[in-house]
């Protein structure tokens, strides 16, 4: 599946299940660990875990390979690895606290979806 959509069909899980402030940021010029990162928030731990068990559970029906997944204990922090598609689902408070958007949205990279 190609990036752009393996990204259309992870927003439209997330927004489908709910998450909230859903943002997408294109790093492909900043890092090579991947070409995008997307950040979304539950309103729970367990809705963090739900989420994240969610992109898992539809990024394999379609066929797509999960390189990782971590926080899924704590529930805070989930980070699910797609390859060029980095997921952040994090709690509210995790997700103030640790401030990606302002990493990821240095001066030559813009957020989508504000």
């Amino acid at each position: 599946m190609h990036n752009k959509a393996l990204i259309e069909l992870a927003l439209k899980t997330l927004d489908e299940a709910k998450a909230l402030d859903i943002r997408t940021f294109d790093v492909s010029k900043i890092t090579s660990i991947a070409d995008t990162m997307i950040v979304a928030s539950g309103r729970s731990n367990r809705q963090v875990n739900a989420l994240a068990d969610k992109l898992v559970e539809v990024a394999k029906q379609h066929g797509h390979e999960i390189l990782g997944i971590e926080g899924k204990r704590e529930g805070e922090w989930v980070l699910v690895d797609l390859g060029d598609i980095i997921i952040h689902v994090m709690h509210p408070q995790t997700r103030e606290y640790y401030q990606l958007e302002k990493l990821w949205n240095a001066s030559d990279i813009q957020a989508e979806g504000q």
